[in-house]
């Protein structure tokens, strides 16, 4: 069964939607399933075909004709994925994630006919939800809509309440790592904030939280992970709160670097202003890492609050700097926690419970595509 996967960047790109697909597809492709990835040339300097485990990836430069606003490029970037798509004939469509590459999708799907799924990874502003948006027009061809997260799926039901009939959720999901957890480091307790350092994530309210605490517990450090826009500003607000030794930015690290990272804290931190489903609030409780979250989007469906972590309000750095204290003053606490998280997200978001619902949609869809077609 031959399956386009479109998503908007893709391995080595590394966000919460790439990494899950990237362990998503080779698991699907064992089960029999044929893919081809379309997707976009980023700032990477990558070739326009690859393989990534096996699969064929076709990388276009959908951003770049958009951004430049080159009628001819983006003329013979339309006219080479039709052609791609007539020759790959897919009997299903995957669309991973919203993005700007999707406008090319719009403009070929009478290319080749096939039904359409879309995973949603965030709900979008109600600013997109008009009559003629790009967010609009993919859920409207859609055939079917899967969401990340019941907040998800909640919040894109409201916008676009059409889709009711025609939508679930499936749940993130993560392989285990082959990393055992270590102990919880408690006598230099480690704070980690993991992901893009952009606006959203709330890193600085960590930094407020932080300045809080470091005199009554003057062991704690902040490691901060991730690249970003967000990262001289992070660290001047670091050095004008005083903090500049006790916080480290560290830059981007690999997805296999991660289970060792998490490893390496006594509890993680993410003060989301917005989270579609926050994986790396998995990450850590696969990890047996008790997690203080936002009660954001997705965040309260992966962080059980008082039972495999704390959830605090947004933007609340003393309710953050009073979580934090309560799991390093109480270790105890913070490592049983840190357990029940890793059985929580073995039980709840286990990976082949993930593909299975996969699988079966991939399958429905397919079987029905004679009747559902494509809207």
């Amino acid at each position: 069964m031959r399956v386009l996967f479109w998503s908007d960047l893709f391995w080595p790109y590394i966000g919460g939607a790439e990494i899950v697909a990237a362990q998503l597809l080779p698991a699907l492709t064992e089960r029999g399933y044929d893919f081809l990835v379309v997707t976009s040339h980023g700032y990477f300097d990558l070739p326009d075909e690859a393989r990534y485990r096996g699969v064929p990836v076709y990388r276009f430069p959908f951003r770049m004709a958009l951004a430049a606003g080159n009628l001819d490029q983006f003329a013979e970037t339309r006219r080479r994925l039709a052609a791609l798509t007539r020759a790959f004939a897919p009997e299903l469509i995957h669309i991973n994630g919203l993005g700007p590459s999707l406008l090319f999708h719009l403009g070929t799907a009478d290319s080749h006919a096939a039904p359409l799924l879309v995973t949603l990874h965030s709900a979008r502003p109600k600013t997109a939800a008009g009559q003629d948006t790009l967010f609009s027009r993919i859920l409207g061809a859609a055939d079917w809509i899967t969401c990340v997260s019941r907040a998800t799926l909640r919040e894109t039901r409201q916008l676009a309440p059409t889709i009711s009939p025609h939508s679930s959720l499936i749940h993130n999901a993560l392989e285990v790592p082959p990393v055992s957890p270590r102990p919880l480091p408690i006598e230099s307790p480690r704070l980690l904030c993991l992901g893009r350092l952009v606006h959203n994530k709330g890193f600085d309210v960590a930094l407020t939280a932080l300045a809080l605490i470091v005199d009554r517990l003057p062991n704690v450090h902040l490691v901060i992970a991730g690249d970003g826009p967000e990262w001289p500003a992070l660290e001047q607000q670091a050095a004008e709160l005083g903090l500049s030794k006790v916080v480290t930015f560290i830059g981007s690290v690999p997805p296999d670097g991660v289970p060792e990272l998490i490893n390496s804290a006594t509890v993680v931190v993410m003060p989301s202003r917005r989270e579609g489903f926050g994986l790396v609030a998995l990450e850590a409780a696969l990890m047996a890492r008790p997690v203080v979250a936002s009660r954001v989007g997705g965040l309260p469906e992966v962080v059980m609050d008082q039972r495999t972590g704390l959830l605090i309000e947004q933007d609340d750095s003393d309710g953050l700097a009073a979580a934090i204290s309560l799991l390093l003053e109480d270790p105890g606490v913070a490592a049983r926690m840190g357990q029940a998280a890793r059985r929580h997200a073995q039980e709840m978001f286990g990976f082949k419970r993930c593909v299975n619902a996969f699988d079966a949609l991939y399958q429905r869809l397919i079987r029905e595509a004679p009747c559902v077609g494509v809207r």
